[in-house]
């Protein structure tokens, strides 16, 4: 199953559980382990005042749509190598797909 609308409800909850702790989705949210994901959807990797990333995430340049975001959270070492993102991936397209349909939502 390639990209697709997800249920932003149970992408909510993915979120909850798997990024939360490292991330905000809020206008006022601001950065926490991981940078603030609000504007996501069209901003260039390494690009959030104030967050310190590496160098693999400031020279990636690409920008943050559906199609990149499906293929970095399946494993985001593999999509950007010397990430300091601990997180391990999501392995299936429908959970991917849940996420980005809530992030589209929450990070406008």
């Amino acid at each position: 199953m390639p990209l697709a609308k997800g249920d932003s409800k149970k992408g909510a909850g993915l979120f909850k559980t798997r990024c939360a702790q490292c991330h905000t989705v809020d206008a006022a949210g601001g950065n926490k382990v991981g940078p603030a994901l609000h504007g996501l959807f069209g901003r260039k990797t390494g690009s959030v005042d104030g967050y310190a990333y590496t160098d693999a995430n400031k020279q990636k340049g690409i920008t943050w749509n559906d199609e990149t975001l499906f293929a970095y959270l399946e494993n985001p070492k593999k999509y950007i190598p010397g990430t300091k993102m601990a997180f391990g991936g999501l392995k299936k397209d429908k959970d991917r797909n849940d996420l980005i349909t809530y992030l589209k939502d929450a990070c406008a």
